[in-house]
């Protein structure tokens, strides 16, 4: 299945609602270091509900250690910034989607990383700064899961 990496998040609803996305979808779901939050966070908890359980989660104390696991896939980094929009790749399970923090997305370091296959977007009206955290992983990760023709649910 894909596997889904926040990079530094920093709200814990998010990551609590990736929880939920990974035990329903059968992705992955990678953290890697600091996170703005414990994984014992009451808002974690609840927006995860009874999932965390279900879900694979890993925590990586940096993005090497994560690459060290992850590699070799393709990864697609996603940015507001990149002109390749998300349904113009075609996913293959093992793909790595990552996504940065919330408040400021991916650094360009993170972006043009030599790991980093290709960085893509979801389309948003011009004027707007960027989209949820949690739902754009769900929207990229039900788009790689439908290529796939839904494979395992």
């Amino acid at each position: 299945m894909f596997r889904v990496l926040f990079y530094h998040p920093e709200i814990p609803p998010n990551t609590g609602n990736a929880i939920r996305l990974a035990a329903n979808t059968g992705c992955e779901l990678h953290l890697v270091e600091p996170l703005g939050f414990t994984l014992e966070d009451k808002q974690l908890r609840r927006a995860g509900l009874d999932y965390h359980d279900l879900a694979r989660v890993h925590v990586h104390a940096a993005l090497e250690a994560a690459w060290e696991v992850l590699l070799p896939s393709k990864v697609y980094a996603f940015t507001a910034s990149a002109t390749r929009l998300y349904t113009d790749v075609s996913y293959a399970p093992g793909d790595v989607l990552m996504f940065g923090p919330e408040s400021v997305g991916l650094p360009a370091e993170v972006q043009d990383a030599p790991e980093v296959t290709e960085r893509v977007r979801l389309p948003m009206r011009p004027s707007n700064r960027s989209l949820n955290l949690a739902n754009t992983a769900a929207i990229t990760v039900y788009e790689a899961w439908r290529q796939n023709g839904f494979a395992g649910a």
